[in-house]
């Protein structure tokens, strides 16, 4: 089993997603996660992927498209660090790339598509990743990390955004019907 990472290996703003992630193999928490997510979205209406709890939020739709935005961006770290590349790799500004994404004009389907197509290759390359390549760190965004913190990154991240999705927006009594 890979375990959790240390919290010497990541900066600490991503704290908040590895510690709500259970004690359990990542690969089984990502495949988890990739059904509640389905599950969750696969269902609605335009008009209700399209739905934001507050002004200034992000749609269903954006946030979907934030999250596989994210985790190609994670896995491409995670793959950079596992060969070990020693490149400083860039940070990105997520409100930037969900703006010029016009995620709200693409259908649905077509996000939980490219979701899980993005989510399957993350599986696939975590499997690929030789055991002493696991605890390997490079620099991310201007901090250190190591492959399995940003395993359980996108694990936690994800988490999450379900979380956000279940109780602000499927919560919501503006929640369109």
């Amino acid at each position: 089993m890979r375990s959790k990472p240390k919290t010497n290996e990541y900066d600490s703003y991503y704290e908040r997603y590895i510690a709500t992630l259970p004690n359990q193999e990542i690969v089984t928490i990502l495949e988890e996660q990739a059904e509640q997510t389905q599950q969750m979205v696969q269902g609605l209406s335009e008009k209700q992927a399209l739905f934001k709890y507050g002004p200034d939020k992000w749609s269903i739709k954006e946030v979907i498209g934030h999250m596989t935005d994210t985790e190609r961006i994670m896995s491409y770290r995670l793959l950079s660090i596992a060969r070990g590349d020693k490149g400083l790799l860039p940070g990105f500004d997520e409100n930037a790339y969900v703006e010029q994404a016009s995620f709200n004009r693409k259908p649905l389907s077509d996000l939980l598509q490219q979701y899980q197509i993005v989510r399957q290759s993350t599986i696939l390359l975590i499997k690929s990743i030789e055991e002493e390549a696991w605890t390997r760190s490079g620099n991310a965004n201007g901090s250190e990390v190591t492959v399995r913190a940003i395993a359980s990154i996108i694990a936690g991240h994800e988490k999450h955004h379900l979380v956000i999705l279940k109780e602000r927006y499927f919560g919501s009594k503006a929640f369109p019907g």
